[in-house]
């Protein structure tokens, strides 16, 4: 099991999900969700560029990667709404475990912004 136990972890698998949901909706040919995608990568990763001064070494328990892994092989309109799920799931169960506001944030608005295609 991959454990998310840190700022750093959290934010880089935030910054992979966010690539392979790109990949994934230009395999579905989803031009639109492929390019909101990577604006959220590209969002994060400045988050996580400007926030590694914050980073602090506090452990974060109970967040693993297999708990949150889309289904990426469905492009179908069910499979796409239980992949937004997934990602939804992620960022509301991480949000909280992050003690820099800032990335605390991003990581709320990707929340909202895949509950929304869910």
């Amino acid at each position: 099991m991959t454990a998310l136990n840190s700022f750093g972890a959290v934010l880089t698998y935030a910054i992979e999900l966010e690539t392979r949901l790109r990949d994934y909706y230009q395999a579905a040919g989803n031009a639109d969700r492929a390019k909101e995608a990577d604006a959220r990568r590209a969002r994060l990763e400045r988050v996580r560029r400007e926030n590694v001064v914050e980073i602090t070494l506090e452990a974060i328990d109970g967040l693993n990667a297999e708990d949150f892994t889309p289904n990426l092989e469905d492009t179908s309109a069910e499979g796409q709404r239980a992949v937004e799920a997934a990602a939804a799931r992620f960022y509301t169960t991480a949000a909280p475990k992050i003690n820099v506001r800032e990335a605390r944030s991003a990581l709320e608005r990707c929340a909202k912004q895949h509950a929304a295609l869910a």
